[in-house]
């Protein structure tokens, strides 16, 4: 998601600055090469050196004659974007105002006049955050054209943001955004079927695959909306495998049915729908008490669930849709018939056909059946930005 980028990341003096090893290390672990660059509190925190190990690269303490922050950030700069993290309310003052005192925030003024860039996360107490002055510099460097990573408000502070927020943050203010103005409805995850108060039907779906399309889709500049199965109830944030999903509009359902309310739902406002969802295809009429243990003879009545993409293309007919066949033959001529057959039958943009073993895996070998066929084998997160690039040709 990093590969090839280069981060000036710029650390001043708030407490968050404890977890730039951390976010150096993760920037690095996604592609990025990573320099830093810190203000005289911030060495009060956390040492130079600390930041050299975790970035392998000498840190910029002072600005000397060197011009470090024309090498840096200047139009010809070595920085493809400056990340300042954590960022105080002093700091965002100074830059809203071009005030150039210490190495950050000259390094910050030299990208907005090259051009470069510049992502900004936040941490301070919640006062200093809601005060009036604070807000109105925010805004002003917003509307430069600079990304905040909202603050996590917690315990009265303004705490920074997870470090895979300000990771995808990063990557979205760095990589090319043929998605902007583009509104992507995704599903993810499994939905399960209640059988009683305890128990329920389900399927081995892990969601990491839909929510890679999410991610790759919102780096490229779309507003994201995922339903995700399996996370109960409608949220505005949740975490799934440890992971904020930050990024999107986030709407929790449970079962086939509920997720085929909540995409028709969203449908008519979205550009383009990706099913990525393992949605069930049989549903059960639910006890109202708990099934006792130990019976014999018991059955399941078992009837289909409702579908969802033909359902969306009842609706919204011209609207792009992108679907996911999984299959267990392990036979790529059965995938790939599979797969055309659902394209053809409900009108797909294209269907992306796997097979049932990488479920819950953090690799997949996927087809992707267009037209043409093409095979993608890696992670998820690179197949996620293989589906967001053709979706992206399709709706440019």
């Amino acid at each position: 998601m990093l590969d090839g980028v280069n981060v000036a990341l710029g650390v001043t003096g708030s407490i968050a600055a404890v977890k730039t090893v951390e976010l150096a290390h993760e920037l690095r672990r996604r592609g990025a090469t990573v320099r830093a660059v810190t203000t005289d509190a911030a060495q009060g925190i956390v040492h130079p050196w600390a930041l050299e190990f975790a970035t392998d690269e000498s840190v910029v303490t002072e600005i000397t004659g060197a011009v470090e922050h024309v090498e840096l950030c200047g139009r010809e700069g070595w920085a493809d974007v400056l990340l300042v993290a954590p960022t105080t309310a002093n700091t965002v003052g100074k830059m809203a105002a071009a005030v150039d005192d210490t190495p950050v925030t000259t390094c910050a003024t030299t990208a907005l006049g090259a051009g470069v860039p510049v992502v900004v996360a936040p941490a301070m107490h919640e006062p200093m955050y809601d005060h009036p002055g604070v807000l109105a510099a925010i805004e002003r460097v917003e509307s430069w054209g600079v990304e905040f990573v909202d603050p996590r408000v917690e315990e009265g502070k303004a705490k920074i943001a997870s470090v895979d927020a300000i990771a995808l943050d990063t990557a979205r203010a760095a990589t090319p955004d043929p998605l902007a103005g583009q509104r992507v409805l995704v599903t993810a995850g499994a939905t399960t079927e209640s059988v009683d108060p305890v128990r329920t039907l389900s399927n081995r779906s892990s969601g990491k695959t839909g929510r890679a399309v999410a991610r790759a889709c919102y780096v490229r500049g779309a507003d994201v909306t995922v339903v995700h199965g399996a996370l109960g109830g409608s949220v505005e944030r949740a975490i799934a495998d440890g992971e904020t999903l930050s990024y999107a509009t986030v709407v929790g359902v449970e079962s086939a049915a509920e997720m085929r309310e909540a995409v028709l739902e969203a449908a008519p406002g979205s550009d383009a729908v990706v099913s990525a969802a393992a949605i069930s295809d049989y549903t059960v009429e639910s006890r109202d008490e708990k099934i006792r243990s130990g019976q014999s003879g018991l059955t399941l009545d078992l009837k289909p669930a409702p579908k969802l993409v033909g359902a969306v293309r009842e609706t919204e007919p011209d609207l792009p849709v992108v679907g996911f066949k999984v299959e267990t033959s392990g036979d790529d001529d059965a995938m790939v018939a599979a797969a055309r057959e659902l394209r053809d039958r409900v009108g797909m943009a294209f269907v992306v056909a796997n097979d049932a073993s990488v479920m819950g895996a953090d690799g997949t070998r996927a087809l992707l059946v267009g037209e043409d066929v093409t095979v993608y084998e890696g992670d998820k997160d690179g197949l996620g930005a293989r589906v967001a690039d053709e979706l992206a040709a399709i709706l440019g």
